[in-house]
């Protein structure tokens, strides 16, 4: 019998801790939330003070049973679930199910899963914090009652599967706010005049662009205008005006959850979710070579840029250690967050300075490699003393039109000797210019003139939607991620090489909320809702006060809208597919799994299809191409293309390399210490994860 009970909520993160502990401890998981609002209703009792209905989801029942079974035995309980509101309303829901007294120390948190901190968590125990748990509520009340009450008049006057949300509804209009911007824009001719100058003693001319007249600025917006300054500018330019003058940069604070998925989205390419997923492996333990499974970064959830003074101290003696004393500054870096910014964690950092991405590479996936080595170089890079620059401006006079050109000079690199941040336009820093004197005159090997066209506003990536949401205080770190996937499959969004680009759908739908749900697409009005729901986190407002100031107006809202909003008829999108039973083009539905293919004749023809993701990989069993497919559950596996003639199925995506040891089918498996890839022929057992234990420890 185990002495003490700990829940968490994710089986690995059970794994990782339960390896600390030992064995007077028993570490389960209660693989999420164990009740929720009932998704078949509203599950908010309007009647009655918007009383929760909570039930046990559907597919716990054996999780809680077992749960049950060790609580019974154990002589404590910890819930020891994340540290945020969800962490903190999902112990509240264990502590009801198991009828323990919520005002008990039964609630353990930890910013990090290593032995240390895990250990300590477990003696400092407190009671679960109501206001964390009531402000969780409020935000699930309200924003199932903002969906389930306005998704219904989608249904009836769009098209069924569509929804609204407090947050999204507000992305997509945003989206779409920018694309009309992009389509109303309209373009304005101009000329780029650039000289080139001779440098003694280097190929590389020095480039100088055309600025104005006698030191006036003068845009130049035709051909002819742009012709006479060539003419009148000559071949001689002397150097007019010199400024030099040096500049410091600060380093970048460290990752918030906001601006991880903005740099991951830059600089790696990773997807908002992605990030995510790959932060949550990390920060929830992985196995790793001659250390055992243990946490690699902090918590990851957070809007916080204070670091701990322990981390802080770790840092500034690798730095010193590993880049010398000039890297160190003179008084630690502290860094303001942002206004209105929780606060509640750390910002996001290595557990353990010691363990750097080299040394942990080899424990790695790819991505979890890459991910782990952007976090560990902005914290050691947050740490480090400014960049110290010089910058020149050199004017040049020829003939009375006046040329300037720029230059940066790096007197010492500071943080960027590690790290420098990534950036959402395409711009590029200035490089040094050769040391010029007043009055020196320089000889033009040619002068150049380009038309350019202004550019409208650029569309919305991940990252720069994210960006902008949590600039004006919309949704909150946890939400991005989700948000911005929701709106992809729903259909009002699409990805177009990594731009958000909205659908007729999107405009259509963002159309209607404008009309007749102002406040909730409104940027503001959802803003000062974040900032009350703020308010009950910190137990200065009744968290069921909030929704009935809301509800009152939305009510009513609600009632004129489901009469004045007239049925829109959207066309479906015609495919390149001909339907074989009646010869008409299939065109494209969104149906509870996604996307499929139907017969337009409908109901006269009822031929469906399925969108086929091919995957390259011949079937095992009789050569034919394996296949993407969802389950009726919308679980994603492959099968053979010639089912049901071809029974092969794998819940595991094939991948195409063959097995090395016997030439059968490779699938690519996620494991506790990252993705390898497996053999699935009888008898074999190859899998690269094996191999590459194997070759370390031949190495060793």
């Amino acid at each position: 019998m185990s002495e003490m009970l700990v829940i968490v909520e994710s089986p690995a993160k059970a794994k990782t801790i339960g390896k600390f502990l030992g064995s007077k401890y028993k570490v389960v998981a209660s693989n999420g939330h164990v009740r929720d609002l009932p998704k078949s209703q509203l599950g908010v009792d309007v009647d009655h003070d918007f009383e929760p209905k909570y039930i046990t989801l559907r597919g716990r029942g054996d999780v809680l049973e077992n749960i049950r079974r060790e609580a019974k035995s154990a002589k404590k309980i910890y819930l020891a679930t994340d540290p945020d509101m969800e962490g903190e309303a999902i112990s509240w829901h264990l502590a009801h199910i198991l009828k323990m007294d919520a005002n008990s120390p039964c609630r353990i948190v930890f910013n990090e899963i290593t032995s240390n901190t895990v250990k300590k968590s477990v003696k400092e125990p407190r009671a679960i914090n109501m206001d964390l748990v009531d402000a969780q509520q409020a935000r699930r009340v309200l924003d199932r009652l903002v969906g389930y009450k306005i998704s219904p008049i989608l249904w009836a006057k769009v098209r069924r599967g569509l929804s609204a949300g407090r947050v999204q509804s507000v992305a997509v209009s945003i989206i779409c706010d920018r694309e009309q911007e992009i389509n109303d824009f309209v373009p304005e001719e101009y000329w780029n005049i650039t000289a080139k100058l001779k440098v003694q003693g280097s190929r590389k001319p020095l480039e100088a662009k055309f600025y104005g007249i006698d030191g006036k600025k003068l845009d130049v917006h035709d051909e002819k205008t742009a012709n006479d300054i060539i003419a009148r500018s000559g071949k001689e330019f002397t150097v007019s005006d010199v400024k030099t003058s040096e500049k410091s940069r600060h380093a970048p604070a460290p990752f918030t959850t906001s601006s991880m998925q903005q740099e991951a989205a830059r600089k790696l390419g990773f997807t908002t979710k992605l990030t995510m997923l790959i932060a949550q492996q990390l920060y929830e333990g992985v196995e790793i070579h001659g250390k055992g499974t243990t946490g690699l970064i902090t918590y990851i959830r957070t809007d916080s840029v204070r670091i701990a003074d322990e981390a802080q101290k770790a840092a500034l003696e690798y730095i010193s250690d590993t880049y010398g004393k000039d890297y160190v500054p003179n008084k630690p870096n502290v860094y303001k967050g942002r206004k209105g910014a929780q606060d509640a964690h750390e910002a996001i950092r290595p557990a353990d300075i010691r363990l750097t991405p080299q040394e942990a590479k080899a424990s790695l996936n790819a991505s979890q490699y890459k991910l782990y080595k952007l976090i560990y170089e902005r914290f050691i890079a947050s740490q480090m003393t400014e960049a110290k620059l010089e910058t020149t401006s050199v004017s040049f006079d020829a003939n009375g039109c006046t040329y300037r050109s720029a230059g940066t000079k790096v007197l010492f690199p500071g943080y960027t000797a590690i790290y420098t941040e990534g950036r959402d336009d395409s711009a590029e820093e200035e490089a040094a210019i050769p040391t010029v004197s007043a009055n020196d005159i320089f000889r033009a090997e040619k002068v150049e003139k380009e038309q350019k066209f202004s550019q409208p506003p650029a569309r919305y990536t991940e990252a720069s939607l994210v960006k902008l949401l949590e600039e004006k205080g919309i949704g909150r770190p946890s939400t991005y991620a989700p948000t911005i996937s929701t709106i992809i499959e729903r259909g009002y969004v699409r990805r177009e090489k990594k731009q958000l680009v909205p659908t007729e759908l999107g405009f259509v739908v963002t159309k209607i909320m404008k009309e007749n749900f102002s406040d909730i697409v409104d940027i503001k009005f959802t803003a000062d809702m974040e900032s009350k729901l703020d308010l009950i986190k910190d137990g200065e407002e009744p968290w069921k006060e909030v929704i009935r100031e809301f509800y009152g107006p939305f009510e009513k809202t609600l009632e004129k809208a489901s009469e004045s909003i007239e049925k829109v008829v959207i066309p479906d999108e015609v495919s390149d597919v001909k339907c074989e039973k009646c010869g008409s083009m299939m065109v494209y539905k969104m149906g509870r799994f996604g996307k499929f293919l139907a017969c337009p004749n409908f109901p006269n023809c009822r031929n469906t299809k399925a969108i086929v993701e091919k995957t390259d990989v011949n079937c095992p069993l009789c050569g034919g191409e394996i296949i993407k497919r969802k389950s009726k559950k919308g679980k994603v596996f492959y099968g053979c293309e010639k089912y049901p003639e071809c029974s092969f199925v794998s819940w595991d995506k094939p991948v195409k390399e063959k097995c090395p040891k016997c030439g059968g089918l490779m699938v690519h498996k996620m494991g506790h210490g990252g993705g390898f890839d497996a053999c699935i022929a009888e008898g074999c057992g190859y899998t690269t994860k094996q191999n590459k234990q194997d070759k370390k420890g031949s190495e060793e």
